[in-house]
């Protein structure tokens, strides 16, 4: 159906402006309208169809849904007040994809922007696109405006394209999925759509929805229901019931002949379970006394004793260590002391100076005026923040931003005149053993795979920078059997473990790219113990704002070989530019010593950005695992507390069809503090990288100890986003 001209202006004019209103979280007047449920498809409201609502900002969430027409895993992540975007993976059943499955397995991404916040008599109006990267199978776009008409009653009412018009697209069968399909974005007729929620109490909703899906995949090789049959109507109701703050279950029908449960979880980076944290309170501030109370120690004669300094930096070096934090060096005059702190416990790096600052209030004698504390990584500087002690002390209970106001923070030298080593800092052996969890998820074939047991680590620090470190790891159960990649021409069947490892040609694909990734489950699954890294690290700083780093050994499950990187970030600057070049082999299967005839020299240049709210991009471009040459985006989130979540996309010079299913690689990355679930200070995460599939296109090296994430906790940005904990 051709568009009319007033529609495609409306569409040109709507989509921008709808990224630009969606990006400015800050300027805002209204609050946006908050969710009261979650729909089957893992978004705010309503059930099959949209509403303009919005999840507190930071939310991340999942839901998973099930009836006859689909079961749907969904994640949720509220980028910005106005931004909502969800990564779907759903079964739909009555489609028949391999091995005589009546059911397709279909990943997809949805995003909606609120256009204009509920104010007074004007609703909130969101636009959204739905399953606008998959193979279309949920394809729809929508415009929707939603109104709270009591307390406890909303309606919405809004115009539906694609599925949520009744005309799902036409899809490819061959279709490799993962591309945007723009060409049929609010393309065709719409249909109206409606719905109403009324919130019983503060537990139970109750939602009544009009709705014009009919639940039908149309494919070039035919027309089919989803679940053999249409819905009897178009009437759709469900009911809500919350569990606190985090957790609802919901059912519901759709059009009277099927019915649905669901279950949803919701997180916020800002609502920790302990919000004022489960850890010690810091020793207070100590003033000095009067002159005449202690005249040599203001007088600076103490210097002169050359016993004061070793007895002062054992002290303090003894009271930081009870703080988590490792006193590596320190110079001491009669007026300013400087002391270099490996901080090891707190995920906020203004928290350690702040705690360090009044450590230093109680251990160093009066004259001593100027406090200079210098933040190390893996051995080297990175950052100084000077302070004045009188501010120190007159400060204290005040806001923390008064103390920021008068600090200052610069590079630090990799060395500086009178530093004195704190005896038995170096060499150092740390040793931990504890269980590990591997999940995989949006298996086309496997859905959820987990894979568990035990991993002993150790780490011995030669010397500042000097760093070998190794790990063994014993699977105890899981359901990741080992098997090679997929049979090309045979959807559905993998080669066996003995035939991919005793056949080396097939170690690359048809179209003549190496299986560097799409392999990856010939490494998992083994009952044996494995080696899952053992690296000597050397981390230097030629320069004050200059980095470099060398890594040599197993660098990860699959690879071992040498990893070169430099890097250049000052202290006060948003701005980071780095390079990294590797040149690896491809380890056997078994994990342990063995390799594989297959070696690569790779790398990238990488440019690193920070933006207000917590956001970080970065842009790395040059030549991946399988020789292919490209770039990858990744944008990142990180709120004060410590939560990281970021998405990422990578495109290369390999066609659609050399890459494979999907295109190209994307995915979203998740890591979550430990502290923030336990209220116990500690730098140990919860990470992980969720990707729909595993393919060789744009794959990157997994090198632990990268330069950027080290250096950047103490820098201008990340530092003073946190420096709220400086007086924790």
């Amino acid at each position: 159906m051709r568009r009319s001209r007033l529609f495609r202006r409306l569409m040109a004019t709507t989509l921008p402006v709808a990224l630009v209103l969606g990006s400015a979280g800050t300027t805002a007047v209204a609050e946006p309208l908050r969710g009261r449920s979650m729909s089957s498809y893992g978004l705010a409201g309503g059930i099959d169809a949209p509403t303009a609502e919005m999840l507190p900002e930071g939310t991340l969430g999942a839901t998973i849904s099930w009836s006859d027409y689909g079961r749907r895993s969904s994640m949720v992540f509220q980028v910005l007040p106005q931004v909502t975007t969800v990564l779907r993976y759903s079964r739909v059943d009555g489609v028949r994809e391999f091995e005589n499955e009546e059911a397709i397995t279909d990943r997809s991404l949805d995003v909606r922007v609120q256009l204009v916040e509920e104010q007074g008599w004007r609703p909130a109006v969101a636009v959204g696109l739905q399953d606008f990267l998959g193979t279309g199978v949920y394809s729809g776009e929508y415009v929707v405006a939603t109104k709270t008409v009591t307390p406890r009653v909303r309606v919405t009412a809004g115009l539906g394209w694609g599925v949520l018009a009744g005309k799902p697209r036409l899809i490819d069968a061959s279709d490799e999925g993962g591309t945007p399909n723009a060409d049929e974005w609010f393309r065709g007729s719409a249909k109206p759509f409606a719905s109403v929620s009324w919130q019983v109490n503060d537990r139970l909703d109750v939602v009544a929805e009009y709705s014009a899906n009919d639940h039908i995949a149309r494919y070039n090789t035919g027309q089919v229901f989803q679940q053999g049959k249409a819905p009897d109507s178009n009437l759709n109701l469900a009911a809500f019931y919350r569990f606190g703050e985090t957790y609802q279950a919901g059912l519901y029908t759709i059009g009277g002949n099927t019915f649905g449960a669901q279950f949803s979880i919701m997180l916020n980076p800002r609502q920790s379970p302990y919000p004022s944290g489960l850890a010690k309170a810091p020793a207070p501030v100590r003033p000095r006394p009067a002159p005449a109370a202690d005249p040599d120690g203001w007088s600076g004669v103490w210097s002169q004793d050359p016993t004061a300094q070793p007895a002062i930096q054992t002290a303090l070096g003894d009271a930081m260590a009870k703080e988590g934090q490792a006193l590596e060096s320190m110079a001491l005059s009669p007026g300013r002391a400087e002391v270099r702190v490996n901080n090891t416990r707190y995920v906020s790096h203004a928290e350690a100076i702040g705690r360090t600052a009044r450590l230093m209030t109680r251990a160093l004698p009066p004259s001593v005026e100027t406090f200079v504390i210098t933040s190390t990584a893996q051995g080297i500087p990175t950052s100084s923040v000077t302070l004045r002690r009188s501010d120190i002390e007159r400060l204290e209970n005040t806001e923390a931003g008064q103390i920021a106001a008068v600090s200052a923070l610069t590079d630090a030298p990799a060395t500086a005149p009178g530093l004195v080593q704190t005896d038995g800092i170096y060499p150092r052996f740390r040793w931990s053993v504890r269980p590990y969890l591997s999940l995989g998820f949006f298996s086309a074939k496997d859905g959820l795979t987990y894979e568990g047991g035990g991993q002993a680590r150790a780490t011995y620090t030669i010397a500042p920078g000097l760093i070998l470190t190794g790990a063994i790891r014993q699977r105890a159960f899981g359901n990741i059997e080992r098997r090679g990649p997929a049979i090309p021409g045979q959807r559905g069947r993998n080669y066996t473990f003995d035939e991919y490892r005793d056949n080396p040609a097939l170690e690359t694909t048809p179209e003549g790219v190496p299986r560097v990734r799409s392999d990856t489950r010939m490494y998992s699954g083994n009952n044996k113990p494995t080696i899952p890294e053992l690296t000597l690290a050397w981390y230097a700083k030629p320069a004050p704002a200059v980095y470099t780093r060398v890594t040599a050994g197993i660098l990860e499950r699959a690879y071992g070989g040498v990893s070169t990187e430099v890097l250049w970030k000052p202290a006060n600057s948003p701005l980071a530019l780095g390079a990294e070049v590797n040149h690896v082999r491809k380890r056997d299967f078994d994990q342990l010593f063995d390799f594989r005839d297959y070696e690569v020299t790779m790398g990238h240049v990488s440019a690193y950005y920070e933006f207000p709210q917590g956001f970080t991009a970065q842009l790395d471009v040059g030549k991946y695992l399988a020789g292919d040459k490209g770039a990858t985006l990744s944008v990142t989130r990180e709120f004060a507390n410590g939560w990281r979540i970021g998405a990422f996309a990578t495109k290369t010079d390999l066609s659609a069809e050399e890459f494979g299913e999907g295109s190209f690689d994307k995915g979203v990355t998740l890591s979550i503090p430990l502290g923030w679930a336990t209220g116990q200070p500690t730098q140990d995460r919860v990470s992980t990288r969720l990707r729909s599939l595993s393919r060789d296109g744009g794959a990157q090296l997994n090198v632990n100890g990268r330069l950027y994430d080290n250096v950047r906790d103490s820098h201008s940005a990340k530092l003073y986003e946190g420096w709220g904990r400086f007086w924790r």
